[in-house]
């Protein structure tokens, strides 16, 4: 059956299948229209899908690596060739997403695919200098069985593609569960995979007791999650009592150093993209600003200039800033910013719901200064548009005072000068360092964070690995009696002498 917003279904490669619980309305967080219609999976849709999915990746698994990246590199020109206006338009209505950031998501999906196709036909082992005359030594890499992912909303398909690119490269089966608040995009994007062989690929929606069942089945083998810090410790738990390898990508709260060489205007717009790019709801959105005190005031007039030329609207209108994407979500940056504010901060620019915008979940670009480590916005997850400042008198206060965090996913400088480059880049507590260009990535190179911010990567060749086991083999040819063997001989022995080692 064709896709249909309107009727809920789960995805269960090559179809769209309808499920059997009552559905729920998803809504627009601009407008709150009904964008169409979910379910919750049941014990038994769930159990169909795994079926499907052990049985496809037995079969997949014993393909030859360049038969499946043939069909990766298929998937990936069904990306490239689609049209993806009318994705996009559901994804900004779903989430609230501003239309060419959904559009430019969903367009960036192809080129991981044919990343790690090549990658897991050019790596499947190594051959180590052997310890013995007439022994073959190697390590190869098998797949984990099936993987259960555990999707975001504020990227729904790019993350998606990441990890489940990977995880098939690898020889996997995979297991899709969106986040409630983009099930219709995600399954929309599903099209893309009706070409591999059935039950390879399914997406089933759910909340979080599904998603704890999915990590708890025997039927499946290793697990990857993006999302809350809270949630991501939850995860990692439920993984660990189960012994399945998990990849956790847990955000957090980024700091970003602006030192006194650095040009205002650049850092500035850099800031301004940094700390309120999808209206704050990026995991490596820049929350924490650390400046140096010489240019403090000239480079939060510059913020707050830049940051008014944005446009807060739908997605599908000309704006950059568009809603969050529920009501807890609007609550709770409102509650980080009451408290920093009554513990002295001062907002320079937004703190408030927009006039203009009475219906739906939008919250202004906020900058706040004055800002000290005891407010909560310092120690939780904003996900939300709001930058507190903190003055400093260095770029060693900068980096003590950034590292003093229990999160560590990216960090971000804006400098001209090397030797603070160096430094910052050497001593951040960080997963990732951006300098003087933030929010980058490149699926060449590992993506993940340090300390509360997550476990493992993804990207690179750590996120092929995350779905891959290892396992060394010894061959001799030819079969002959080894000298450390049982019996040992009686000269070995504390009596007889005892075992010569050298």
């Amino acid at each position: 059956m064709a896709f249909d917003p309107a009727r809920p279904v789960f995805y269960l490669c090559p179809d769209w299948l309808p499920m059997a619980g009552p559905g729920r309305p998803s809504l627009d967080p601009a407008t709150w229209e009904e964008v169409g219609r979910t379910a919750e999976a049941t014990p038994e849709e769930m159990q169909r899908v795994l079926d499907a999915a052990n049985r496809a990746q037995a079969a997949w698994k014993r393909r030859d690596a360049k038969s499946r990246a043939k069909l990766l590199h298929d998937l990936a020109h069904r990306i490239e060739t689609a049209d993806h206006r009318p994705g996009a338009i559901l994804m900004s209505r779903e989430m609230g997403k501003p239309y060419p950031e959904a559009i430019g998501e969903i367009a960036n999906c192809a080129q991981v695919f044919r990343y790690y196709a090549e990658m897991a036909r050019d790596e499947a082992g190594k051959v180590a200098g052997t310890t013995q005359v007439g022994s073959f030594q190697h390590v190869r890499y098998e797949p984990c069985g099936v993987s259960v992912h555990i999707m975001p909303f504020n990227f729904p398909v790019l993350l998606l593609c990441w990890s489940v690119a990977a995880s098939l490269a690898a020889g996997n089966a995979c297991v899709i569960k969106p986040a409630p608040a983009t099930t219709l995009c995600t399954l929309d994007f599903m099209k893309h995979f009706c070409g591999l062989p059935e039950g390879l690929v399914s997406c089933l929606p759910g909340g979080a007791a599904l998603a704890e069942a999915l990590i708890t089945s025997p039927q499946t083998h290793a697990v990857a999650f993006t999302g809350s810090v809270a949630a991501g410790r939850a995860v990692g738990a439920a993984a660990g009592r189960a012994m399945k390898p998990a990849v956790i990508e847990a955000g957090g709260s980024d700091p970003m150093i602006v030192c006194d060489s650095a040009p205002l205007e650049i850092a500035a717009a850099g800031a301004v993209t940094a700390a309120f790019h999808m209206s704050g709801q990026v995991c490596t959105s820049a929350e924490r600003l650390y400046v140096f005190d010489g240019i403090h005031d000239a480079f939060v007039a510059e913020f707050v200039h830049q940051t008014l030329r944005l446009r807060i609207g739908n997605g599908l209108a000309r704006s950059e800033i568009g809603p969050l994407v529920s009501e807890a979500a609007r609550a709770r940056v409102m509650r980080l910013v009451d408290d920093a504010v009554a513990k002295g901060a001062r907002v320079e620019t937004g703190g408030r719901i927009p006039p203009d915008q009475p219906k739906g979940w939008f919250y202004e670009p906020t900058i706040l200064t004055g800002c000290r480590e005891d407010m909560a916005l310092f120690s939780e997850e904003c996900f939300g548009p709001v930058a507190a400042i903190v003055r400093v008198a260095s770029l060693e206060e900068a980096i003590e005072r950034a590292n003093a965090s229990p999160f560590g996913l990216g960090a971000s400088v804006f400098t001209t000068r090397l030797d603070e480059a160096m430094e910052a880049a050497d001593r951040l507590e960080a997963g990732m360092v951006w300098v003087n260009n933030p929010l980058i990535d490149n699926e060449a190179l590992p993506f993940g964070g340090w300390k509360a911010s997550g476990l493992g990567r993804e990207l690179g060749r750590q996120g092929l690995d995350a779905f891959r086991r290892s396992k060394m083999v010894v061959i001799d040819h030819r079969p002959a009696l080894q000298d450390w063997w049982y019996p040992y001989p009686d000269d070995w022995f504390l009596d007889g002498g005892g075992r010569k080692t050298t």
